[in-house]
């Protein structure tokens, strides 16, 4: 007897925009030159908590969000280490990670891009591909 399979692919939406901070300040302090050189207003939500490890505690992130009037984007500005690990672990080097969701203006982009460059305090702000990143199911909230 034959049986028929089907098998089910899924595969994860990375419908945002993540862009990599290295920095030596901390969250509220850099988010405070971000708001004041971009005009945004980040503000502090309840850390983002995510499951490193199946099973385990959760680990907490720092968390900010922005929602511009008149967009539909979303701004994340988040930290990489948290109490017990990193969010992404094979990018140890970036200490802060900002998720745009809905957001598709590339020439946008690169004037943000161009902007937190500009921050004395930020030694480097570069996009990166999320679908190159291996733990990228923890951007996912």
């Amino acid at each position: 007897m034959i049986l028929n399979r089907k098998f089910l692919k899924f595969e994860i939406d990375l419908d945002f925009v993540l862009i990599a901070v290295t920095t030596s300040l901390k969250d509220y302090r850099i988010c405070y030159l971000i708001n004041k050189f971009l005009s945004f207003n980040f503000i502090k939500t309840p850390d983002l908590s995510v499951e490193i490890t199946p099973g385990a505690t959760p680990v907490l992130f720092s968390l900010y969000k922005y929602n511009p009037e008149n967009s539909e984007s979303d701004f994340y500005f988040m930290a990489n280490k948290g109490t017990e690990g990193y969010l992404i672990p094979e990018m140890r080097k970036a200490d802060y990670f900002i998720l745009i969701k809905n957001y598709f203006d590339e020439n946008d982009l690169e004037s943000l891009l161009t902007t937190l460059n500009k921050i004395p305090e930020i030694v480097a702000a570069v996009k990166i591909d999320p679908k190159k990143i291996k733990s990228r199911e923890n951007l996912l909230f």
